[in-house]
């Protein structure tokens, strides 16, 4: 499996990449400008991610922007929605027009940070066939 986690928080991508590591390479964008170019470079070769754990806020693109272009691109290659990549939204943001607009730009699963790693485990389990 491949996992791109995305997020201006070091503590946040430190937390997820040790979680994921046991699962899936991983790889890091630090806003939502350089994970749509991952993702088009990962599209483009081939080899899409299956897995993208999104923060909203961020400098340069917020993480609704980057998802919106992300299936857009997504789209233009063919992958289908069950075929595309699960999204997690990790964000500070409980408010609930927030999380509804994370789920109308189709994210998969909103996780509240701080992040409980046995709660994203069991949203992991859930949304990706690991073992």
């Amino acid at each position: 499996m491949k996992a791109l986690v995305v997020d201006d928080d070091i503590t946040t991508r430190i937390v997820l990449q040790e979680v994921l590591s046991n699962y899936a390479e991983v790889s890091i964008c630090t806003d939502g400008a350089e994970a749509v170019e991952a993702c088009n470079r990962a599209l483009d070769q081939g080899g899409p991610y299956d897995l993208i754990c999104m923060d909203l806020t961020m400098p340069n693109m917020g993480g609704l922007e980057a998802l919106q272009r992300i299936r857009q691109s997504e789209e233009r290659h063919g992958h289908l929605r069950s075929s595309a990549a699960k999204v997690i939204i990790t964000t500070a943001s409980n408010d609930a027009c927030t999380i509804s607009k994370a789920f109308q730009e189709l994210c998969d699963a909103y996780v509240v940070k701080p992040i409980d790693r046995a709660d994203f485990l069991n949203i992991l389990y859930c949304l990706c066939p690991i073992g």
